[in-house]
């Protein structure tokens, strides 16, 4: 009756797809070990990836119950917000946040400044921080530096955008000849070559990750990929392609490719990435719907 055993079975039938399996292995174990912070963020992140975001927001709470001010939690909390479309509940969890090159909550800051179309707070802070990269976080920092460019294309400083992608692919792809299979490392780079509009390069990147880790293989992270796929079709002028795979993303539970999890309408009506499909009434059908499935 271990608490662990029952941890490591919801992590295993997470991993598989099999949901129900992984929600009652979580049950269990929480109930053997209540004040367990990793389980009961784990559960949380679980609930996050199915978009049950109410029941995800009070494990979260739970949580901070136990440990407040915990910064990852709070900032999960704001991923949540986004994914829900309160861009005003987020921006008061993320403001009092201080988080280092290393955390995710970073990455939900800027992905805040670009929903809310005003990226100008964030810039500043990702130059002082890619000033002086810190050489532990691998090619997370050429990924730092992709959102960089992008807040500077949102902002409307293209030439500044262009470079820091050009930086960005030139810091990428020594990575990529070290670890070819990594399908989060070709997916950063998938991104770059379609702000740079390399359209057959970001097009043969995306397919390329989606074969590196399939749907079939890995349910939880394999749609990461098609995601990267559906942003790099919208932007690239491929509308049937990027709704095609859209379509898919809203009816499956899945881990996100970018901060505020798997995409939601809400996120599809606030993100700049699919302007380009604003005016298509197959995306307009989409941003509408409100019946998710979590399966």
């Amino acid at each position: 009756n271990s608490s662990r055993i029952l941890e490591s079975l919801a992590y295993l039938e997470r991993r598989r797809g099999q949901w129900e399996r992984s929600e009652s292995y979580f049950n269990e174990a929480e109930r053997l070990d209540p004040r367990n912070l990793h389980l009961l963020t784990q559960h949380a992140v679980t609930y996050f990836h199915h978009r049950r975001l109410p029941e995800a927001l009070r494990k979260f709470d739970q949580v901070l119950d136990i440990t407040p001010d915990d910064l990852d939690t709070l900032g999960n909390k704001a991923s949540i917000a986004q994914a829900e479309g309160d861009l005003p509940r987020a921006a008061a969890l993320l403001a009092p946040l201080r988080p280092g090159a290393d955390s995710n909550v970073l990455g939900t800051q800027v992905y805040q400044a670009i929903l809310e179309r005003r990226p100008a707070s964030v810039i500043p802070r990702l130059k002082e921080i890619l000033a002086k990269p810190d050489p532990a976080l691998g090619f997370s920092n050429g990924e730092l530096r992709f959102f960089l460019g992008w807040a500077q294309e949102v902002a409307g400083d293209h030439a500044a955008a262009q470079g820091s992608w050009r930086q960005a692919r030139s810091e990428l792809e020594p990575f990529l000849k070290e670890q070819p299979e990594n399908y989060y490392l070709i997916g950063d780079l998938a991104l770059v070559n379609m702000g740079l509009g390399d359209k057959a390069a970001a097009l043969a990147l995306s397919e390329r990750a989606m074969a590196a880790n399939p749907i079939e293989k890995d349910p939880l992270t394999g749609p990461w990929s098609l995601e990267i796929l559906a942003r790099v079709a919208a932007q690239m002028g491929e509308p049937d392609r990027a709704i095609a795979a859209l379509q898919k993303l809203l009816s499956i539970s899945y881990a996100g490719a970018f901060p505020a999890g798997p995409l939601t309408p809400a996120l599809l009506r606030l993100d700049p990435m699919f302007d380009p499909l604003r005016k298509d009434p197959r995306f307009q059908k989409l941003v509408a719907s409100t019946a998710l499935k979590g399966r």
